[in-house]
């Protein structure tokens, strides 16, 4: 069979379908060769290009930096592909900025010298030993970041380069002290009011809202309606916390591990300790003198309550508490284990100055009784069986789910487990134990939503894990008009009699600025910008747009949230003090606050005049 095989592949048609599947392969080659540069561009800027893998590295940084400030909230952030796709734009953006930023410091010239950047170099503290530049450690720390030095030069001189035009471009601005003191009282003001609310809800009645003002208030609002993608799954949990409250230890068990654990359960040795403590140039010397007249008979506690320094003790003839070995100062600790009950110590040099050291009373180590202990080691063992069992399990878990893809039964049989279910959830609102990120992202995921898989083994916490699968989906949407209809009615109704009380609010404002005071008006003072608690926000927001009154009260009426409306006479309005302290940090605000804008205008400008194309990642054509 195989010299016919040879026999046929020398023949003239062989050779013409091989060289036909030689140059096949040749012209995919060549075609792969030159259609790979478009393919990898991320974008183009005035023709400079954005690679895909600098793209892909940057979003990676921001995704590590983002994980190291928010942590698990950043996992489950990052379940959502919405906001994923958002991130990856805005890496996409700054990196277009920064080419721009690039380009306009080629254009204007600016330059960083190489002694500049040798300066700079010298004066990073992560190439200095002992304050100074270590050679050897600056070549330790480009290895450990796979750097050259010439890559690290190229990165300051472009880093050094744009903070030339950033700097002076954020240093240009500046606040006076009027602006400053201006803006500051005004940011303290305070103002007197009194106030009235007239409440949509007593003109509701008799208020009709057809069905076509329902159907074009539904048609004009849409996105009001739109609802979250949905799923109902179905998964087999596994935890080490259940499986130990079914797990057995005997009597015999726990007395074979304390016996073979009894260093464990040793109370160790402890010592009542009281000290006498000197500070000072001449703290040696005092301790001398004091323990002197302990060796002379006195008594320690009355030597301690008259010569110690430390007050908080001395008073109770130096007394500290109870003390095991190893807690205390190296020394102290040497000194009070090395007495007799009751003996005092020499004077010693601690890192908290001379000490004096007296063992009041001591208790020898002892055994904790098994009865008293037996209770922690069945919980102990228990948690080691249910460990081990875990272990095996987990295993049979992952195989058994992977082996039957299409069902989570056989996986439940297998760990003696059971197919739990939910109700619907979105991102949201999923429940315990889905709202977990990486459970989360595995219920979205596409692998388990499109291919109708359970999911790999997915880790809930230590010693917690499940597999899932979808049981229902509902994707994202619209709700229907009749699901909403009552929702609209009564929105429509609220709206309606809001604009009647809308009506009467104005009359009862015209007869008030009149003359006439309304009844149940409620008069606040020296209210603030953020307001009170018993004052409606929206009240407050509004009042602080009123005029300053001149003579006399400025009235005026607003619409609530809730459809009542406020009417307000404005009373008095109380500048602020512009206290130095204030100032000066409002001024710094203000320019850093002035700069970052300048900084976006600069940038908006540049995009404004420049030639960018974002590459689809597909076909690497351009998309806007």
């Amino acid at each position: 069979m195989l010299e016919k095989i040879r026999e046929g592949s020398q023949g003239v048609a062989a050779k013409i379908i091989l060289g036909a599947v030689i140059l096949s392969f040749a012209l995919t080659g060549v075609y792969s060769y030159l259609g790979t540069n478009s393919e990898m561009l991320a974008a183009e800027v005035n023709g400079e290009e954005i690679t895909r893998y600098d793209l892909d590295q940057a979003f990676q940084n921001e995704q590590a930096r983002m994980r190291a400030q928010l942590g698990e909230m950043f996992d489950s952030l990052s379940a959502d592909p919405t906001y994923m796709a958002g991130l990856r734009q805005s890496v996409l953006d700054r990196l277009i900025a920064e080419r721009l930023i690039d380009q306009k410091v080629a254009d204007l010239g600016l330059r960083v010298s190489d002694d500049q950047i040798q300066q700079a170099i010298v004066a990073m503290p992560e190439f200095q030993v002992d304050g100074k530049f270590d050679n050897a450690r600056y070549q330790a720390v480009l290895r450990q970041n796979n750097l050259s030095g010439v890559q690290l030069r190229d990165m300051l001189r472009r880093d050094m380069s744009r903070q030339q035009l950033v700097v002076g471009l954020l240093g240009s601005e500046f606040v006076t002290d009027a602006e400053a003191q201006a803006l500051t009282a005004l940011q303290q003001q305070t103002r007197d009011l009194r106030y009235l609310l007239v409440s949509q809800a007593d003109y509701n009645a008799g208020i009709e809202v057809s069905d076509s003002e329902i159907s074009d208030f539904y048609q004009a609002n849409q996105a009001r309606f739109a609802t979250p993608e949905e799923v109902s799954v179905e998964y087999v949990e596994l935890a080490v916390s259940d499986l130990a409250g079914d797990v057995s230890v005997t009597d015999e068990e726990a007395k074979a591990f304390y016996d073979s654990q009894a260093n464990a359960y040793q109370q160790p040795e402890r010592r009542l300790a009281a000290h006498m403590l000197f500070e000072g140039d001449d703290a040696q010397a005092r301790a001398e003198a004091a323990l002197a007249r302990v060796r002379a008979g006195e008594a320690f506690a009355a030597v301690a309550a008259e010569a110690s320094d430390d007050t908080f003790t001395a008073e109770n003839g130096g007394e500290l508490d109870w003390m095991t070995p190893g807690q205390m100062d190296p020394a102290f600790d040497a000194a009070l284990f090395a007495l007799q009950e009751g003996e005092t110590s020499d004077v010693i040099k601690t890192e908290y100055g001379y000490q004096i050291v007296n063992a009041k009373k001591i208790e020898a180590a002892t055994q904790r009784p098994f009865d008293e202990v037996k209770a922690s080691i069945i919980a102990t063992l228990q948690a080691d069986k249910a460990q081990t069992e875990f272990y095996g399990l987990q295993q049979k878990l992952a195989d058994v789910s992977f082996q039957v893809p299409d069902s989570l039964v056989e996986t439940a049989e297998a760990v003696g487990g059971e197919v739990k279910t939910t109700e619907m959830f979105s991102r949201n609102n999923a429940p315990a134990p889905m709202d977990n990120p990486r459970a989360l992202a595995a219920a979205f995921s596409d692998s388990v939503l499109l291919d109708g898989m359970n999911s790999e083994v997915v880790q809930i916490d230590n010693g917690h894990i499940l597999v899932l699968r979808v049981k229902a989906h509902q994707a994202a949407g619209t709700e229907t008009l009749e699901q909403v209809k009552e929702r609209i009615r009564a929105q429509l109704v609220t709206e309606k009699a809001s604009d009647k009380a809308m009506t009467e609010a104005a009359a009862i404002e015209a007869a008030w600025q009149a003359g006439t005071e309304p009844t149940d008006v409620i008069a606040v003072a020296g209210v603030g910008r953020f307001g009170q608690p018993d004052l409606d926000p929206t009240l407050v927001q509004s009042v602080f747009t009123m005029a300053k009154p001149v003579d006399g009260s400025v009235f005026s009426h607003f619409r609530l949230p809730s459809g009542d409306i406020a009417i307000v006479a404005l009373d008095k309005v109380t500048d602020g003090s512009a206290e130095a302290e204030l100032v000066g940090a409002l001024k710094g605000r203000l320019a850093q606050q002035m700069g970052e804008a300048d900084y976006r205008s600069l940038i908006d400008s540049l995009r404004a005049d420049a030639e960018i194309l974002y590459l689809d990642r597909a076909e690497a054509n351009p998309v806007q």
